[in-house]
């Protein structure tokens, strides 16, 4: 096998792999970047205690982080795909195509439907109870609800522009999906294990799982819309509503809507790591991935398709115009 095979498959482009390489070393390379500009720009602009404060113990920390890792992942994908395939922005999945509020809405509810399943296997079968505060505060309450979903809406975004955008998608142009998401599954989960109170071996196998699980959402519609949704409604469910914690992160959700008690066993529940930590999540998280996988309840626009199908997807594209 010649070195020019390695490097180019039939259709005379880079290799997926190469093409995800290169997209990886430029995220990463520009995201700590980011970081360390952002870092020293707030050093310069306010005392060093508030500036560790606003980055790190306060909200604002999650808004500006989520920031920086959605633009560099939304930049090169555009610039990959553009440069390596041929395609335009709205291959990456996050242009106002047809569908794109339904598929929001709908994922969603998935992501909503989900944790309550996880959340109602804890409770049948572990420790999971769910209670009203016993002294409700409408107004802490309020703004928890409020300032969560915007949090957990941009996480979500910033997550899966760079695991299940340009990433996922060219490894699915010569892969197929059960191979292709494997490579964005695993870093996915790696991401997570710095996150307080990891649970041993739980942790890392939920969130590989779950990365699997947005990648079916992902694969089913062809864009980032569906996954989107379903991130961001499992994630808001599970802090805001349900009272766990998300990741192993409360300091998000102060005045959940419910208050959340897990009184073991650690292995069902996931113990101080919400109910990520646990096998409730891991039954949920295979239903929801079996229902996505096998109940057309979200489709794939013929145009979403081609950016995705086969190596020379351009030309695909340029085909279909002219048939039509």
């Amino acid at each position: 096998m010649d070195i020019q095979h390695l490097v180019f498959n039939d259709a005379g482009r880079l290799r997926s792999v190469w093409r995800l390489a290169v997209f990886a070393v430029l995220t990463l390379v520009v995201t700590y970047v980011l970081f360390v500009v952002t870092d020293f720009a707030f050093l310069l602009a306010l005392p060093r205690p508030t500036s560790k404060w606003f980055l790190v113990k306060s909200n604002w920390g999650f808004v500006v982080q989520s920031v920086i890792l959605f633009s560099p992942a939304a930049l090169f994908g555009w610039l990959c795909g553009l440069v390596f395939e041929g395609l335009p922005w709205r291959a990456l999945g996050w242009a106002l195509h047809r569908r794109w509020m339904r598929d929001t809405l709908l994922g969603l509810s998935v992501g909503a439907v989900s944790l309550g399943v996880a959340a109602g296997a804890g409770a049948l079968f572990g420790g999971y109870s769910f209670s009203l505060p016993q002294q409700f505060d409408a107004p802490a309450t309020a703004r928890t609800l409020f300032a969560s979903c915007f949090i957990f809406m941009i996480g979500a975004a910033a997550e899966e522009v760079m695991f299940r955008g340009y990433a996922l998608q060219t490894l699915m142009r010569s892969w197929p999906l059960a191979v292709a998401l494997v490579p964005v599954s695993v870093p996915f989960a790696l991401g997570h294990l710095e996150n307080p109170n990891v649970v041993p071996g739980f942790t890392f196998a939920n969130t590989v799982l779950a990365g699997a699980w947005l990648a079916v959402a992902y694969w089913r519609t062809r864009s980032l819309w569906f996954p989107f949704g379903v991130h961001w409604g499992w994630n808001f469910f599970q802090g805001a509503v349900f009272g766990s914690p998300v990741s192993g992160i409360t300091k998000i959700t102060p005045a959940p809507l419910l208050r959340f008690t897990d009184g073991g066993p650690a292995w069902i529940g996931g113990g101080p790591y919400g109910i990520e930590g646990g096998a409730a999540c891991t039954l949920a998280l295979i239903l929801s991935t079996l229902f996505i996988w096998l109940v057309p309840v979200a489709r794939a626009t013929p145009e979403m398709k081609r950016f995705t199908d086969g190596e020379n997807p351009r030309a695909a594209l340029e085909r279909s115009r002219v048939e039509a």
